[in-house]
């Protein structure tokens, strides 16, 4: 699944480099719903070396229940994060974090996000290969025509 970053590779985490915000470039996943998009920043999330990718979610947008195998740590750039712990999606269970928040998501855990307030766009640190896996394959695009 992670293949489909490599067209968005980051620049490599084994030089001297930089990419400052203006310079992001932002692409629909196919993992996500339409209006969610990702950039690669550091690293190519389909092998297995550190990565560093942003996730930006528009207002009102859900993620609905699924599982990363790599363990997480997101950072809240803008916005506030609400993430929800659990197999079933319960807006009830969503926690808000503000701009500058830390959030350790270890692999494998069932969880979903809404984005209730507004945009909010979260840094994401990993050790690849990226994997995303939806409780209800119903809602994984992938798997629509």
């Amino acid at each position: 699944m992670a293949s489909e970053l490599i067209s968005g590779q980051g620049i490599s985490p084994k030089e001297f480099n930089s990419i400052n915000s203006e310079n992001i470039t932002w692409k629909s996943f196919p993992a996500f719903p339409q209006n969610v998009k990702l950039a690669v920043l550091v690293g190519n999330p389909a092998k297995p070396e550190p990565f560093i990718v942003r996730v930006k979610v528009p207002n009102g947008e859900k993620i609905m229940p699924h599982v990363h195998p790599e363990d997480r740590i997101y950072t809240v750039i803008s916005g506030v994060f609400y993430i929800g712990i659990g197999e079933k999606y319960d807006e009830s269970k969503l926690q808000a974090y503000p701009v500058g928040a830390v959030v350790v998501l270890p692999g494998n855990t069932p969880h979903f996000h809404l984005a209730k307030s507004g945009e909010y766009v979260t840094q994401v640190y990993a050790i690849g290969p990226l994997g995303l896996d939806y409780l209800d394959k119903q809602y994984d695009p992938r798997l629509k025509n």
